[in-house]
């Protein structure tokens, strides 16, 4: 054995030994309820989309708990995303993001296909000379990647000139899909179909086709597509605003994050005592509060100083003071029994909870997405029933 996988190995051994402060519990349970109750919905099969550390949940966590499942494909965003699942699953997995052409031929194609649209990269693909499947995008209008509709026939005609290149599937991407306007999503979709149309004129036979995500599985109507992308939905959090007429079609999702902590201190104040940088907080009776071991690095947004709750045992209690770096002051007001050692949930998993993600993002104007995805890899991550 080398001495750095010797290293490894002892390092590995060491932080599954090491009992943290923090965690985050992921359900497999709801992670599998969710594609279930998408799949239902849309009459499709589902790509799960794993990018962004699975939305925050940890990619190889997810990708165990799909192992179980027939998938088209798992969709990442990025190569070494593909890699990572490839140690824990050997699912199929589509890469749906931008490559430096100049990599593609330094990496391996272990049951990886790409998304493609423009010439440099599938030229690149092209030359490799592997066998290697492509889904080709088509902008639809998010004006973001995507070929144009004057350039699909080209395209296609140029990864048909190269034998080892398969164009399996066609994708779009819906700009709209969560809005108000189902007129955007039905313009958006029929310009997917007469792409896809035009690709099968050019002399291709794609087999995947898939148009929607989370959203877009309630409102996309398309001829041809007959695979779905599932990302926020995955994860248990409704893609449409409680105010949105689509939302209660979701409300049998299930979160399948919860992020705890442990109180490490308990601090008693005394009247006019100030708490945390800049005293923005300040004790307006003697009272106790509490520390936790995570703040803005590990995920907890600063938007919650002074505003955000967390759960101790059945009671929800205020953030104290500004969330620091790598620590977060709570009141134990109320809560006598509470000490060191007692485990605080800061995310829930019930959404029905204050402390919910989706809770806290429409509470304090936050982007739910990104209260998980901001979520630290350094957190320990463990895979639930």
């Amino acid at each position: 054995m080398s001495i750095r996988k010797h290293i490894n190995t002892l390092l590995g051994k060491l932080e599954r030994e090491y009992v943290t402060h923090n965690r985050i519990e992921v359900s497999e349970s709801a992670i599998l309820h969710n594609l279930d109750l998408f799949e239902k919905i849309s009459d499709k099969p589902a790509i799960p989309v794993l990018k962004g550390n699975a939305y925050g949940h940890g990619i190889t966590l997810v990708a165990r708990a799909l192992k179980g499942r027939r998938l088209p494909y798992i969709a990442v965003d990025g190569y070494f995303e593909a890699v990572r699942i490839r140690e824990v699953s050997s699912q199929p997995v589509l890469v749906m993001g931008a490559i430096r052409p100049e990599n593609y031929r330094h990496l391996r194609y272990d049951n990886f296909a790409f998304v493609v649209h423009d010439e440099a990269s599938i030229k690149a693909l092209g030359d490799t000379g592997k066998h290697i499947s492509v889904h080709l995008e088509a902008n639809t209008g998010m004006n973001r990647y995507g070929a144009k509709p004057d350039e699909i026939v080209r395209l296609t005609k140029l990864i048909l000139s190269y034998n080892h290149l398969t164009l399996e599937g066609v994708m779009s991407h819906l700009c709209d899909s969560d809005g108000d306007d189902p007129a955007t999503v039905d313009i958006a979709v029929k310009q997917f179909d007469a792409c896809v149309e035009a690709v099968q004129a050019a002399g291709a036979k794609p087999t995947i086709f898939h148009v929607a995500q989370s959203a877009g599985n309630l409102k996309a109507r398309s001829k041809y597509a007959n695979a779905s992308r599932l990302g926020i939905g995955l994860y248990g959090l409704n893609p449409f605003p409680k105010n949105h007429a689509l939302h209660t079609h979701l409300k049998d999702l299930r979160p399948a994050l919860k992020l705890v902590s442990t109180i490490t201190k308990v601090i008693e104040l005394k009247k006019g005592d100030r708490v945390s940088y800049n005293y923005t907080f300040t004790a307006p009776k003697d009272m106790r509060i509490g520390v936790l071991p995570l703040g803005y690095y590990e995920g907890v947004n600063r938007a919650l100083s002074n505003a955000g709750v967390v759960k101790v045992g059945k009671h929800f209690t205020p953030i104290v003071g500004r969330v620091c770096m790598n620590h977060t002051m709570i009141s134990l007001d109320g809560l006598a029994a509470t000490k060191v050692g007692d485990e605080v949930t800061v995310y829930s998993n019930d959404s029905a909870d204050r402390n919910a993600v989706d809770a806290i993002a429409h509470e304090h104007a936050l982007f739910n997405y990104n209260l998980l995805t901001a979520l630290s890899h350094d957190v320990r991550r463990i895979l639930v029933q």
